[in-house]
């Protein structure tokens, strides 16, 4: 009686890969994914304050393909996609706040703006988005959650990890910070 054989690897596939319909599954979704969201993304990571927003996405989209298995629904990829720029975002601020108290910066050095922010922003949105990123940061991400993406209530209590109330407290603040900062601009 003749053994069967081992597998013979295909030297198409990344090593330890043998084809696993699930793994072709999740290379699909978050292909597709990446495909629908990638710019709307990379827009809300500029707009919450992301120093380095392609990054920010780019680890998002990281994390998304590692769980992918464990989503319950593939259909809510994009709110976790969401929820998880939010968050980085929100780490990235915190560790250069951090960073910062603790760094001595050079007196003339000038923030640098990447050529991603400087492609998105006219004029017109630049005064705009400065007044916007003076607000604190709950009443930013609510905000931009609600009056640029357009998100539901719920939605954006899901995104921010808070409670409807609290989405609709922070957005009212922010609004009306942002209104009176806007008209003592004029």
């Amino acid at each position: 009686m003749i053994p069967n054989p081992a597998p013979v690897p295909n030297p198409a596939l990344p090593p330890g890969a043998l084809g696993d319909p699930a793994d072709v599954e999740r290379e699909a979704g978050v292909a597709r994914l990446f495909e629908l969201h990638y710019s709307s993304m990379l827009r809300l990571a500029v707009l919450l304050g992301a120093d380095d927003p392609e990054n920010v996405v780019a680890e998002a989209y990281y994390q998304i393909y590692r769980k992918w298995r464990r989503l319950r629904d593939a259909e809510a990829a994009e709110a976790y996609l969401r929820s998880t720029v939010c968050n980085l975002t929100r780490m990235r601020i915190r560790h250069l706040q951090v960073a910062r108290r603790h760094v001595e910066t050079p007196a003339a050095e000038e923030p640098v703006a990447s050529a991603e922010s400087t492609a998105l922003l006219h004029d017109d949105q630049r005064v705009l988005i400065g007044a916007l990123q003076q607000l604190p940061a709950r009443q930013r991400e609510a905000l931009v959650l609600r009056h640029w993406l357009g998100l539901k209530e719920s939605e954006i209590a899901a995104a921010m990890g808070i409670s409807c109330g609290s989405v609709k407290t922070h957005t009212a603040r922010g609004l009306a910070a942002l209104t009176q900062a806007m008209e003592a601009r004029r």
